[in-house]
């Protein structure tokens, strides 16, 4: 429970120390005292949203402490999960400090958090209730989760959720995959035809420069022949003998040479060096021959050489520039076919996982409903009963669960219908146009849902809103009912409330003639007879009204029971 509340130079309230009961603990004064501001400071230490504005004017920061006793198994292990360590005493102190500049800090138990820290802990410890909630409830987006959080579903429709948010997932991923495998399927004619187009040509790296050599060589074997011919006859003579050839030259003049040679010494040098000429020669001259020989293309092979330079020079054009830019290309087509093929197998896959999925999220949907129907006929029953209570004697109360689509958190849409007198029919509850009935229904929601957790804490905020004689009385009453189980810390501006109070707290307010101040303050019997007096009747207390006050203090809930006259 939250045992004491610490504020420091929060709006106009300069520093209070609040200790609470375990039990029902009141806020009453003035309006515009600063009631509001004490909600607002418990938000803050609970992680809420806040801004500099709370700031007091002419401070540099406001500090909130809270310390919360008696903590829960469920507090202290979202603690662990946060990595702070519980005190032995299980005591928990909670501690924000929101600066002018609007920056902010928080600490758990000493140890610096984060505020998403903080807010994750305050929603294990309390559960606030403000004239908000009365729009959420009139939403019928927000009657699902109530119904859920009564009929304990949260675990069932999380289950759920988890596989529906897996069904999105693989159906994205389908639908993207089959968007690629359609424009897949339109390319892989062209990658198909272009890959079986390179491989049918069957082509070898340096084909085209090996072709068009040979190729050359065919188209111009005529001029090339008769050009090694000539120069065969040049080095050899011509087959009659009657034109000597150059080799034969110059055997003739190595002879001559070496005639002379023993006369004179110097000519020898020139016949060796003829000799060595005429060995290169002969090389030359057979080298002639051989290439004279090898040039013998037929029709047949130039017809061939002619197709395939025009079929590697046409698929170059394509696919190209170059003869390996073809072959890459190729290889490339046949990797992306194989991938595309695979592609097909994992598009089988998906679907079949999409369909095993869509089965399991509508059998759960289907369990979830059928929970949700039989949560809805509890939960009419016994908010029904809570509203009797609350002085609404001719309530009735219904939940209508409707199928439809699958979504993230069902197959359902849930609303609550209400008639609150005889003779009227069900109607939808934002159609609810009391605001008295509404602070009732909320109330008596809060009730039947509480019982469902573990949340220790309950704090109203003018929860009597539109309300007064009887019916406030059964809000006070039914609150008194709720401590004996949970803390309850509730700001009010009716009697009938207050005096059920085992901790009675005074916001006043107070100037210095240049600033204003806020100050809380534990009432003790004396002081609450005069605050109850004072809200009855005003500034001018009486001595009958301090009676009155005195004797609902003293009497107890029969005491304040009024007449049916009253009612």
């Amino acid at each position: 429970m939250l045992s004491e509340l610490y504020i420091k130079n929060l709006a106009v309230i300069e520093e209070a120390n609040i200790p609470f009961t375990d039990s029902f603990n009141v806020f009453t004064g003035e309006t515009g005292a600063g009631k509001s501001i004490l909600v607002n400071g418990i938000s803050a230490v609970l992680g809420q949203r806040t801004n500099k504005d709370i700031v007091r004017a002419g401070c540099e920061k406001a500090i909130i402490t809270a310390t919360f006793t008696g903590i829960s198994d469920n507090v202290k292990k979202k603690l662990t999960e946060l990595g702070v360590d519980s005190e032995e005493d299980d005591r928990l102190l909670l501690t924000r400090e929101i600066n002018s500049d609007g920056g902010s800090s928080a600490r758990i138990n000493m140890r610096t958090a984060t505020a998403s820290a903080l807010r994750e802990i305050g929603e294990c410890l309390v559960n606030i209730h403000g004239q908000h909630d009365n729009q959420q409830l009139l939403s019928p987006e927000n009657h699902l989760f109530i119904l859920d959080s009564f009929g304990e579903l949260e675990g069932l429709r999380n289950d759920y959720t988890d596989s529906f948010r897996k069904l999105q997932s693989i159906s994205r991923e389908l639908k993207k995959m089959a968007v690629e495998y359609r424009d897949s399927m339109q390319r892989e004619q062209s990658l198909k035809a272009a890959a079986d187009e390179i491989d049918a040509l069957a082509l070898t790296e340096n084909e085209d420069i090996e072709v068009e050599t040979e190729y050359r060589i065919a188209q111009n074997s005529e001029s090339i022949k008769e050009s090694l011919s000539a120069a065969a006859v040049m080095m050899d003579g011509d087959e009659d003998g009657e034109l000597e050839g150059a080799i034969e030259l110059i055997r003739k003049c190595i002879k001559a040479l070496y005639a002379v040679s023993e006369n004179y010494g110097g000519i020898k040098s020139l016949c060796e060096r003829l000799d060595s000429v005429s060995v290169e020669l002969d090389d030359i001259s057979s080298e002639i021959s051989h290439e004279n020989e090898r040039i013998d293309i037929d029709g047949e092979r130039y017809g061939y050489l002619t197709e395939r330079l025009n079929s590697i020079n046409a698929i170059k054009k394509k696919y190209g520039p170059e003869l390996s830019d073809v072959l890459a290309y190729g290889k490339s087509a046949r990797r992306e076919l194989e991938l595309i093929n695979d592609s097909t197998s994992e598009l089988e896959r998906l679907s079949a996982e999409r369909e095993r999925l869509l089965e399991v999220v509508s059998e759960k949907a289907k369990t979830l409903s059928l929970a949700r129907e039989r949560a809805a006929e509890r939960f009419s029953e016994q908010v029904e009963e809570e509203l009797k209570f609350l002085d609404m004697p001719d309530v009735k109360l219904s939940v209508k669960v409707e199928k439809g689509k699958l979504t993230v958190s069902g197959m359902d849409s849930v609303e609550i219908f209400i008639s609150t007198n005889k003779g009227e029919g069900m109607k939808p509850l934002y159609r609810i146009a009391s605001g008295g009935e509404l602070s009732r229904i909320m109330l008596a929601l809060k009730n039947v849902t509480a019982e469902k957790d573990d949340i220790e804490t309950l704090i109203f905020d003018e929860i009597d809103t539109g309300v007064s004689g009887r019916a406030a009385q059964k809000i006070g009453i039914k609150l008194k009912q709720v401590s004996r189980h949970r803390q309850v810390i509730c700001v009010t501006h009716l009697s009938q409330l207050a005096v059920m109070a085992d901790n009675h707290l005074l916001i006043e307010k107070s100037s210095d003639g240049s600033r204003t101040f806020t100050h809380v303050k534990r009432l003790d019997f004396t002081e609450r007879k005069y605050e109850i007096a004072r809200i009855m009747c005003g500034s001018d207390i009486t001595e009958t009204a301090l009676k009155n006050a005195e004797e609902l203090l003293r009497g107890g809930v029969s005491a304040q029971l009024p007449s049916s006259a009253d009612s």
